[in-house]
């Protein structure tokens, strides 16, 4: 019924390129927490040390989102999408080469943020084919590519006990090839919607800023706690590097499965009222893993943090083609890129406060509180929604 109604509604094998692309370039970008472990072994790291390595990925993400999102608008998905394709092969190429100390490994991390910015070209290639009555369907979509996160969390632990780390990096090429050969034959670019504006101009936007902040909490908190996860189960319960992977791909499986559910409620019963209950219920879950006793009782709670993360994932981006449909790939670079900061933040904090306390419960508490800030702020500003206002279009 949901494939029937996105082949009939709009362009089905852009939507596929999307989502083929997007999942590609997840997985890569994700790849050097999934190996974090072995990364941190070979390296000698502190608590500290891994926390910033595997949150430098997403911080590159962040600064590459403005970059593609606006090239995106302006020179249309189809070229920025395989040219971001091909440079997403240096960083690949340098950690099978080379990596070997920790400033090298930042560096092909912040690299790496390439592939992450690649959500800024998939989302309005998909959005440009689809009316605004499917466009949380259609996004959800392709924001399932958050499943490139289990490719990297089964794959790459498995695989780096054979060849190394270095050399899951190089066979990684070997995807990310496959992906720019599919994107290529099937992606077609959409008709624009309007002039797009100066992606700068977004940036004093109230309405820009208000889905930027809900945007931190919700991809920052999904992308930093499922880059961590492998870290974290390994020092926190002292599990092999293989199952604590496997636990953290099942942790990340939740949230990748329900994004496309997130974008449905929100066309449904508009995208803030979905928020509203994600942040609630984001908070008591965090908590949860805080004070959990024990590995079984954490996993089930990360699995419904995560799991309500990636609802809100897809029902921020509902609201985002109805409020700007000229300045989809600018404005999925802002809000993509705020998204990364707070992907960044979440395992610097994890790690840092484990560095100062021993203990990762307050990383979570701290979690939990911005949470409960987010819903707060949510019931005093109008809702964000496609029934709030007509669809202006930027002149």
């Amino acid at each position: 019924m949901v494939l029937s109604t996105l082949r009939r509604a709009g362009h089905f094998p852009s939507l596929v390129a999307a989502f083929v692309y997007f999942d590609v370039s997840f997985m890569v970008w994700m790849l050097l927490g999934a190996l974090g472990p072995y990364v941190a072994a070979d390296l000698d790291l502190s608590a500290a040390q891994k926390g910033l390595m595997v949150a430098a990925p997403l911080l590159g993400g962040a600064a590459f989102r403005l970059l593609l999102g606006g090239l995106a608008d302006r020179l249309g998905c189809c070229r920025v999408g395989m040219s971001a394709l091909g440079l997403t092969a240096v960083p690949l190429a340098w950690g099978a080469l080379a990596g070997g100390s920790y400033w090298q490994v930042l560096g092909m991390g912040a690299l790496l943020g390439i592939a992450g910015a690649s959500f800024t070209v998939a989302l309005p290639l998909a959005s440009g084919w689809y009316p605004p009555e499917h466009q949380g369907l259609a996004l959800g979509v392709v924001g399932a590519g958050n499943s490139g996160t289990l490719i990297a969390a089964l794959a790459g632990p498995r695989l780096a006990e054979h060849v190394g780390w270095h050399g899951v990096f190089a066979i990684a090429l070997i995807p990310l090839g496959l992906a720019f050969l599919v994107f290529t034959a099937l992606a077609r670019e959409p008709r624009r919607r309007g002039t797009p504006s100066r992606p700068l101009a977004l940036v004093g936007d109230p309405e820009a800023q208000r889905l930027a902040g809900l945007y931190a909490v919700t991809f920052g908190g999904f992308v930093g706690l499922v880059a961590y996860l492998p870290i974290y189960f390994v020092d926190r319960f002292g599990l092999a590097k293989v199952a604590a992977a496997t636990l953290a791909a099942a942790c990340a499986g939740s949230g990748s499965l329900l994004r496309p559910a997130g974008g449905l409620l929100g066309d449904r019963v508009g995208g803030a009222a979905v928020l509203a209950g994600v942040f609630g219920f984001a908070a008591l879950a965090a908590v949860g893993v805080a004070v959990a006793p024990n590995l079984g009782a954490t996993v089930a709670l990360i699995a419904l943090l995560v799991a309500a993360l990636g609802v809100g994932n897809g029902a921020v981006f509902q609201i985002v083609p109805q409020r700007f449909p000229a300045d989809v790939g600018s404005i999925t670079g802002l809000v993509g890129a705020a998204g990364g900061v707070g992907g960044f933040l979440l395992p610097f904090a994890l790690g840092s406060l484990r560095h100062l306390t021993g203990s990762f419960a307050p990383g979570f508490l701290l979690f939990a509180a911005v949470a409960v800030v987010a819903r707060l702020a949510l019931p005093a500003r109008r809702p964000i929604d496609r029934t709030d206002r007509p669809v202006e279009v930027a002149a």
